[in-house]
């Protein structure tokens, strides 16, 4: 069982930044694609990005490109997401999440791990 835990959520105005991070723990040596969701009042969840074990390989959704940066290191066992520029539609609840699959995926279907989520607020 893999437990995750998320941190570096916050208030801040908008064009400001923020860096999340998330731990992991438990048999993190399988190979896992690590992903970060996020849910806003009324809206379903979605993937704002993931990447592959290795880390060569990312997604991002379109609303978030160029502003977010997900980087994970395998020796500390942590995944983080680089935000910057960032709007008012950027709020949301932020969720860590992984899956026990070598290929990128964005579905909320595929991942098996899931952490308890980080608030992000961006205020005018």
């Amino acid at each position: 069982q893999v437990q995750l835990v998320e941190s570096g959520g916050g208030l801040v105005q908008a064009g400001g930044s923020l860096r999340l991070s998330c731990a992991a723990s438990g048999p993190t040596s399988v190979n896992y694609v690590m992903g970060w969701f996020r849910q806003a009042p009324g809206k379903e969840r979605e993937c704002v990005a993931a990447i592959s074990w290795s880390g060569v390989r990312t997604y991002y959704t379109d609303s978030v490109k160029g502003r977010f940066t997900i980087s994970k290191d395998n020796v500390k066992n942590t995944v983080s997401l680089e935000m910057n520029s960032l709007k008012l539609e950027d709020t949301a609840v932020y969720y860590c999440a992984a899956a026990g699959r070598v290929t990128l995926t964005t579905s909320m279907s595929e991942y098996d791990y899931w952490g308890q989520g980080t608030q992000v607020t961006v205020s005018s």
